[in-house]
């Protein structure tokens, strides 16, 4: 493919239609002068190929390129180009087909451009696509070699020549592709995110609140269709009802009244019978009045008699009673004695371990004393020559003598000893033997109070295995007592503020035997729970309510017409049933708003009460629309708020109505009523609390009654036992052997005492020896060291009043103990003698008491003999008016008898026909409520031969009407909740949210296999970007050394990496001139290093030859004989290529085939086709020879 034409209009300064043509196929020179248009021809042909960067044709926009900037009355510059495209091989891709390709590029003013591609329109990439695939890329021209190329090239780095290299290798269109795949990688990587993130962070949390949403959706289906199922039961169960009340007849009832007025007649016949015949009875009565005076006067004197037993009977239970007590008294304070006594051996044994140690510590205390004080002494006479106190001897002489004395008592009171206990032993001796006789004599006696005292131990261990203390009894009827006068209190709290409600005393009768009190609720003042915080908001809850706190709320209105009909109501009441009433509960947003405008003084007055969830409707019904405010202020502000507009009451009971209604200003007279209720409520639950303790102590009592009757039993025979052991040994204490037996005692513990004092007086003689020896020692030591012996005398008093000092506060704490331990002994002494008395006393009354007993016992037996006597005599004159009496009562009794069945048979007669009204009513109320129903619902013509039979969906037996009521009413309640919640479109909504997340995850799966596709296509073409680097830069370098020598001959040049680098890190010129290699390009001359940069470009050029080359004046820097040179090169190495060449020299274009000549006139540019002549010019060669066809580089 090559250039046959070329024609240019209004481009630059080509305002006419020129049309060049002619143009050889390898050597074509444009000359002429400068600024005559020579380089404008080689803009053209740059501009109609596409070019982008259009400083590289001096311009600087597009609307440079027309004629005088479209001054001159030109307004488009036009540039059409012919390619000669008959060698099929060398085709554009696409264009294999076409013999031509004529392309033109056409610019309006305003900068349009317009591609046109062999008479049709085409886009810029078309274009630049067709010449890209002939090496024909005007973005990145290696073909074109303009003005300055050659020292940009000079300049290059490595890495600017390796990019040469790498475009003649056709790898820069891969690096270009790379970097685009890798922009591409990197938005399909922002897409991943950019998925995932909408997947994560929209998609998936939409899909997981539409399936909530779906769930809360089919509950609600599924609710709906079971309201359905059961509102069909409860119809088809009235309709039933009511048919079947239709089909009865009221003929019984008629029958049933003739019946019971033929029994009324008859009746009232009797009746009037058997009052002529009371009469006639009663006359007979009346004329034996005197028996009947004398009958009364008995009955008043056996009533007396009676009333008199009475009395006497309850002052002798009253005294039994007492006996009972006082006995318990007794055993209480014997029990009391008896742990006294206890107590006060304990103390004494205590007292004599205490008092022998505060003996024994006084005793060494004393010793320590007396030896500091001796000692000072001593060493004040040793010191001073002067005793301390007159009258006595100096030093050691003194405590010799005093040792001596000491010994001599000793002595004294050991033969005195010795002397007792002689003459003890000698009594002792003789009444022994006295003693064993009387005991042989009063043998009987000891085993009796042996044998008795065994009995008591006996009756103590079985007292004690009853585990029983009487204090006990007395601690639960203490609490029982307790806990009764507490509920007297409490009942008479109860009563008082029953009294105070008594406007809340709600009574009925169950209407039918088996009716359910539970479905009658109460009064709302009754079921309302009041917390003590909220009891300031008591008014305004009780004005709120208003007269509904008298309402009594029952379960439906079947239960409230029971009531109306059959309660026996006592006054008229207003009642809610639970079914039948909707409350409107003030919605949150209106709630969230009240509390914004008056943070912590608006509450919903639903919310300040309390109550079971039973009655939830009611209270809704009467609190749920109403708010509670602190002051006036705030209802004023809550109420007339335009996004509000709520009724409101103020706790002072003022009432702000939206409509503008304002009432208050006094309180009700209900006033209080809800603080009086829960007041009420406490009572009731405190009554309870201790009516449950009283029963528990009850049952502790009675539980108790088996222990308590065996301890009285026990420890009334531990007391007598124990008062016959004491008179036994009274009695044997005042016998001879009694008296020889302590005597004998008395003897041995004298003479147990005698042995004591002499062993005492041996220590203390044994000890005053050892202390004349030691003063005799120490008088010796004295003498031969004094002042050593007077320093360690006085370290010994220094320690002894050291010893004493700390003894002092031991001894003074147990002299306290010891004193406080008399003390304590003492007052149980006095106690025990004060339980004594005490239970003296006590016996005194029990004694007085059943004297009493038996007097009255006598006295009441006297007055039964009396009573008895007018009871005989009473029988008697009854027997007189018996027969009167007699046929009176029976008479009275069937006048009675037929009376009550009179008045049985009326009230039957008005049931039955106030049945019989009821019956005609409800069967026209049947009618039309049958009727309604076949109106209303349709499906019942369909089902109703269905209804009631078994095991259809209309069985009644297996299930409860009331139990399907309240389900259904609780499922309805729900439904409403839910219906204000559902989504309706979920299905749909979720539908096309589920879709787009698959969509989504499809996308994100194509996405990362494109990604992953680019990445393994990058990685292999990027090996054979290496392999056709490698091969271009053999062969390029190869020629790059062969071209040089041709054009400066003898000298060559090469290309190779940096020092220590690869060739893809870059490549460098080095050049060998005269045999030397040149270490920088700087030794060279300009001409030189033109060379070189013409070298390097041409082997670029010959390694992969385009169609068409074109060079701009690049022999500018060289002389006449080099550009010859260039010009025969061109000609003769590069077969195959078209050039088109600019050059002002003769060297170079007398080397052309063809040749342009480029002038001006009127002021627009002309081209001159011409043919040089030339010595070397042969024949002409065509595009067949073989010698023009490019030279394709070996691998």
């Amino acid at each position: 493919m090559y250039l046959e034409e070329l024609l240019i209009e209004g481009f630059k300064s080509y305002v006419s239609r020129t049309q060049i043509t002619g143009w050889d196929p390898e050597f074509n020179a444009i000359t002429g002068l400068n600024g005559t248009g020579k380089s404008n021809i080689l803009d053209a042909i740059c501009f109609v190929l596409g070019i982008t960067n259009l400083s590289q044709v001096r311009a600087s926009n597009l609307q440079d390129l027309i004629y005088k900037r479209g001054q001159a009355g030109v307004t488009k510059a036009s540039v059409t180009i012919v390619f000669n495209n008959e060698d099929r091989d060398r085709s554009p891709v696409g264009f294999e087909a076409y013999k031509q390709i004529t392309v033109t590029r056409q610019v309006l003013m305003g900068g349009r451009t317009k591609y046109i591609v062999n008479g049709h329109n085409a886009q810029q990439q078309t274009v630049q696509n067709l010449f890209q695939s002939v090496q024909l890329n005007i973005n990145n021209p290696h073909f074109l070699i303009m003005q300055g190329r050659i020292t940009k090239v000079l300049n290059m780095k490595p890495t600017e020549i390796l990019s040469m290299v790498e475009e003649a290798a056709g790898t820069k269109m891969f690096e270009d592709r790379k970097t685009k795949a890798i922009a591409t990688m990197a938005k399909k990587e922002r897409k991943v995110e950019e998925i995932n993130t909408l997947l994560l962070e929209d998609i998936i949390p939409k899909l997981d609140h539409l399936r909530a949403e779906k769930r809360v959706y089919l509950d609600f289906q599924k609710n709906e269709a079971e309201m359905e199922r059961l509102n069909r039961l409860v119809i088809s169960y009235e309709y039933k009802k009511h048919e079947e009340k239709l089909k009865k007849s009221g003929t019984d009832n008629d029958a049933k009244i003739n019946e019971l007025k033929t029994k009324v007649q008859a009746a009232q016949d009797d009746i009037k019978k058997l009052e002529l015949r009371k009469k006639a009875v009663s006359e007979k009565m009346k004329k034996n009045s005197s028996s009947g005076i004398k009958i009364r006067e008995l009955e008043a004197q056996i009533k007396e008699y009676s009333t008199q037993l009475v009395r006497l009977k309850t002052k002798k239970d009253l005294l039994e009673s007492s006996t009972t007590d006082e006995q318990r008294s007794l055993s209480l304070i014997a029990a009391q004695k008896g742990e006294l006594a206890q107590s006060l051996d304990e103390k004494k044994h205590a007292y004599e371990r205490i008092n022998l140690e505060y003996g024994s510590f006084k005793k060494e205390y004393d010793e320590k004393t007396t030896e500091m004080k001796n000692t000072d002494e001593l060493i004040q006479t040793l010191t001073t020559g002067i005793s301390a106190e007159e009258g006595r001897e100096n030093g050691y002489m003194e405590q010799l003598q005093h040792a001596k004395n000491t010994a001599n008592q000793a002595s004294t009171s050991e033969e005195q000893a010795l002397l007792k206990i002689r003459h003890l032993q000698r009594e002792l001796a003789e009444k022994e033997p006295q003693a064993a006789k009387a005991l042989t004599e009063s043998q009987g006696s000891v085993v009796a109070l042996e044998q008795k005292k065994n009995e008591i131990s006996q009756i103590q261990s079985q007292l004690n295995a009853l585990n029983w203390d009487p204090e006990m009894e007395n601690g639960l009827l203490r609490r029982k007592n307790g806990e009764q006068d507490k509920l007297n209190e409490l009942y008479e709290e109860k009563e008082s503020l029953t009294r105070k409600l008594s406007s809340l005393n709600f009574q009925y009768s169950n209407p039918t035997p088996d009716f359910d009190r539970s479905q009658v609720k109460g009064l709302v003042a009754e079921l309302i729970a009041l917390d003590k915080k909220h009891f300031e908001a008591s008014t305004a809850l009780e004005i709120c309510a208003g007269g509904k706190l008298y309402n009594v709320v029952v379960e439906n209105e079947k239960v409230g017409a029971q009531l109306l009909d059959g309660g026996r109501l006592k006054r008229r009441w207003t009642l809610i049933p639970l079914n039948k009433i909707q409350g409107q509960k003030i919605s949150d947003s209106k709630l969230q708003a009240a509390q914004h405008i008056a943070p912590g003084k608006v509450d919903l007055a639903l919310s300040l009460v309390g109550y079971q969830d039973e009655v939830y409707q009611a209270m809704e019904w009467i609190f749920g629309s109403t708010f509670i405010c602190h002051d006036a202020q705030t209802a004023k502000d809550v109420t007339f708020n335009k996004q509000i507009r709520v009724k409101s009451v103020t706790l002072d009971g003022d009432v702000y109505d939206p409509f503008g209604t304002l009432s208050g200003g006094s309180k009700p007279n209900s006033a209080g009523i809800l603080i009086k209720v829960q007041e009420l409520n406490q009572v009731n639950q405190e009554i309870e609390h201790h009516t449950r303790l009283l029963e528990s102590l009850n049952e502790e009592i009675q539980a108790s009654q088996k222990s308590i009757g065996d301890y009285k039993k026990c420890k009334q025979r531990l007391d007598l036992q124990t008062h016959e052991l004491k008179l036994l040994e009274q009695r044997m204490s005042k016998s001879t052997h009694a008296q020889l037996a302590a005597r004998v005692e008395s003897l041995k513990e004298q003479i147990v005492q005698q042995e004591e004092v002499v062993h005492q007086a041996q220590q203390d003689k044994q000890t005053a020896l050892q202390e004349c020896d030691r003063i005799e020692s120490e008088m010796a030591d004295f003498n031969n060291n004094k002042d050593t012996k007077l320093d360690e005398m006085n370290a010994r008093v220094e320690k002894l009043k050291s010893q004493l000092k700390k003894s002092a506060i031991k001894l003074k704490d147990m002299q306290r103990t010891v004193q406080t331990f008399e003390l304590e002994i003492e007052q149980l002494e006095t106690d025990i003698v004060s339980c004594d008395n005490e239970m003296q006393k006590v016996r005194d009354s029990i004694q007085e008491y059943k004297t009493s007993t038996v007097n009255m016992a006598k006295e009441m037996d006297s007055i039964k003999d009396a009573m008895n006597g007018a009871k005989e005599e009473l029988e008697t004159e009854n027997r007189i008016l018996n027969a009167h009496n007699e046929e009176f009562n029976d008479l009275s009794a069937i006048h009675e008898r037929r009376s009550a069945e009179l008045v049985e048979f009326n009230l039957r007669v008005q049931k039955l026909t106030h049945d019989n009204e009821r019956f005609q009513k409800e069967k026209q109320t049947s009618e039309q409520t049958v009727r309604d129903l076949e109106a209303q619902n349709e499906w019942i013509a369909d089902e109703k031969q269905l209804f009631g039979q078994p095991g259809s969906a209309y069985d009644y037996n297996n299930i409860s009407l009331a139990d399907v009521r309240k389900q259904l009413q609780q499922l309805s309640t729900s439904h409403e909740k839910m219906r204000k919640q559902i989504n309706v479109r979920v299905m749909n909504m979720i539908d096309n949210v589920e879709k787009k997340e698959a969509s989504l995850k499809e996308m994100l799966s194509t996405v990362q296999k494109d990604k992953q596709k680019i990445e393994d296509t990058i990685v292999t073409l990027e090996n054979y970007k290496m392999e056709a680097l490698e091969k271009t830069y053999r062969k390029v370098n190869r020629d790059f050394s062969d071209i040089f020598g041709d054009l400066l001959d003898g000298n060559t040049c090469k290309l190779q990496a940096p020092e220590g680098k690869l060739i893809s890190d870059g490549l460098e010129v080095k050049v060998c001139l005269g045999g030397v290699w040149k270490q920088s390009l700087t030794e060279l001359s300009g001409g030189q290093r033109s060379l070189i940069a013409l070298s390097l470009i041409l082997s670029l050029l010959q390694f992969k030859p385009a169609p068409m080359y074109i060079l701009d004046e690049v022999d500018a820097a060289l002389d006449l004989s080099h550009t010859q040179n260039i010009g025969s090169l061109l000609r003769t190495r590069f077969k195959g290529s078209q050039f088109l060449v600019v050059s002002l020299k003769d060297g170079m274009f007398n080397n052309a085939n063809v040749l342009f000549k480029t002038r001006f006139k009127d002021g627009t540019s002309v081209v001159e086709r011409t043919t040089p002549h030339r010595k070397e010019a042969g024949r002409k060669r065509g595009r067949n020879d073989k010698e023009n066809r490019p030279v394709i580089a070996s691998p």
